[in-house]
């Protein structure tokens, strides 16, 4: 900042050119972690909610899971639709893990 102001820059262009710049690393593993999480909504809001009228409209993958492995019975199907999730989010997560990697330089591994 202090160089920044002997040479004359305004404001804005001190957050172009050092602000932004050093919270972008910081932005982008925050963004990466993020997307680990995006097929994973809340549960208990979710299957609390349900009722007969809404349950066609309101399932989702983990109500969906508990109803198929718990009520039902069928662990195997249930146990393979997790999986199924969880790989989809594992893909997400390499994938912006590359897209942020070549943008700008910073990635988890």
């Amino acid at each position: 900042y202090e160089a920044a102001r002997v040479d004359g820059a305004s404001r804005m262009q001190k957050i172009l050119h050092i602000d932004i710049p050093g919270l972008l690393p910081a932005a982008v593993i925050i963004l990466i972690l993020s997307v680990g999480n995006i097929m994973a909504i809340g549960f208990e809001k979710i299957y609390l909610l349900q009722n007969p009228l809404n349950t066609s409209t309101s399932e989702i993958i983990a109500t969906y899971v508990y109803k198929i492995g718990l009520l039902n019975a069928n662990f195997s199907f249930a146990t393979a639709v997790g999986l199924f999730n969880s790989v989809i989010n594992l893909i997400l997560l390499v994938l912006v893990n590359a897209l942020a990697r070549r943008i700008s330089n910073n990635s988890l591994w």
